[in-house]
């Protein structure tokens, strides 16, 4: 639902307006969620404890799930990149206040993460979640009177159109005009100049996806063809380039599909672990912890890393890197990957342990201490923090922002041709 949500929103709706709609959505889903569970003809059961629930119960608690995946839709892609809005890119001092609010933004989600593994968890263990519900009904309906204050104060973008359609417009006048020649000189391929941009940037030409080349083949210089000549027949070489490096940017997404994967066990495969390992914290008799309350060493990690890497690492890496990042985004997820690597392997060490102490000729047939998940909980906090929170990839999946795509040559190209 995110993709959907972060392509309507930039391509018609806007930001804010996708933001707004799609909270209201979310907090109909956290209502009706919570009458599911109070209003007599909604609960689960007649009784305390039954086998099945009835079939209202069931009917209003799935609309309660959609409504809240759907409002997760517009509210998670849209309200990063409605924040990131608030500073401007030509402004220097903005620009280094623009780095520092996606740390600071991914240190905030976490601390919501941490609240949530751990009161909402136990309430939900220890009181019901019928009673989790409200809490969150309660804290969304804050929030979203507090995105509503702050109304008279944002900076607003409007909405660009599809960002796909640029790109399939390449496509359809490169495939239209694949029998003519290339030109002798790339100058002469189509090019608008910097006022007909709006501000925008001129690309300079580069040899690879050559093919494409040809969507801006003039076939007729005349002034008045030009004018008249459709963008599905005739593109400019910035749209070309625009789409090469979108294409240069399809093997890192796929890449980091991989990593999705890895971090996706945190909440499914890890959490299952915990719930057949002894809890305890000291002996039988002491406090039992919740099983999904132990992903709060991630969100605890990634607390601390943010601190550490926006206070420390960055300013350090700065002097010696003259990257303003301190390191360029693609070396960021990568050595995010390779803890993701580290996190799998400390992972299967643990699963193994944990099985062979379960086997029948094991002298201690009992389970182990949930704590033996810490390792792999902290590291994967590392690797999250490097690869998922970059914010400007983040930010950049559907709609890129104003000189994304120079940025993007400088993270993807080798230096010769960037220097073209």
């Amino acid at each position: 639902m995110p993709l959907l949500g972060g392509f309507v929103a930039d391509a018609y709706l806007g930001r804010y307006t996708t933001v707004l709609v799609a909270t209201t959505i979310y907090l109909m889903g956290l209502v009706l969620l919570t009458l599911s569970w109070f209003i007599p003809g909604l609960k689960p059961c007649h009784q305390e404890v039954c086998l099945e629930p009835r079939k209202a119960h069931e009917i209003a608690f799935f609309i309660a799930i959609y409504l809240i995946s759907i409002g997760t839709g517009g509210h998670k892609p849209s309200l990063e990149s409605f924040g990131a809005d608030q500073f401007d890119e030509g402004h220097a001092e903005e620009r280094k206040m623009k780095m520092s609010y996606f740390n600071w933004w991914s240190a905030g989600l976490c601390a919501g993460i941490l609240t949530a593994v751990i009161v909402i968890v136990f309430i939900e263990d220890r009181v019901g979640w019928g009673v989790a519900s409200i809490i969150l009904t309660a804290v969304m309906t804050i929030s979203l009177l507090i995105f509503l204050v702050g109304k008279p104060f944002y900076r607003y973008r409007r909405p660009l159109g599809s960002p796909l359609t640029p790109m399939l417009q390449v496509f359809v006048a490169a495939f239209a005009k694949r029998k003519l020649p290339y030109p002798s000189d790339p100058s002469l391929l189509h090019e608008v100049s910097k006022p007909e941009l709006n501000n925008g940037r001129l690309l300079s030409h580069t040899t690879h996806v050559k093919f494409l080349d040809k969507a801006a083949i003039i076939e007729d210089n005349t002034p008045q063809a030009l004018q008249k000549q459709s963008p599905w027949r005739l593109a400019t070489l910035t749209k070309v380039e625009e789409t090469k490096l979108i294409i240069n940017m399809i093997p890192i997404w796929l890449s980091v599909l991989v990593f999705g994967i890895c971090a996706a066990q945190a909440s499914t495969f890890f959490i299952k672990q915990a719930t057949v390992m002894d809890r305890h914290i000291a002996g039988k008799n002491s406090f039992t912890i919740p099983p999904a309350s132990i992903y709060c060493l991630t969100a605890i990690t990634l607390i601390m890393y943010v601190t550490v890497y926006d206070k420390l690492l960055v300013p350090f890496l700065r002097r010696n890197t003259q990257n303003q990042r301190g390191i360029n985004i693609l070396q960021r997820v990568g050595i995010g990957m390779f803890f993701a690597v580290i996190t799998m392997i400390i992972a299967a060490l643990v699963e193994k342990k944990r099985l062979d102490l379960l086997r029948p000729s094991a002298l201690a047939n009992r389970p182990m201490s949930v704590f033996w998940l810490a390792p792999q909980f902290i590291v994967l906090g590392v690797a999250e923090g490097f690869t998922l929170h970059t914010g400007w990839t983040s930010r950049v999946l559907l709609r890129p922002s104003p000189g994304f795509y120079e940025k993007l040559r400088y993270s993807v190209l080798p230096k010769r041709a960037r220097s073209r």
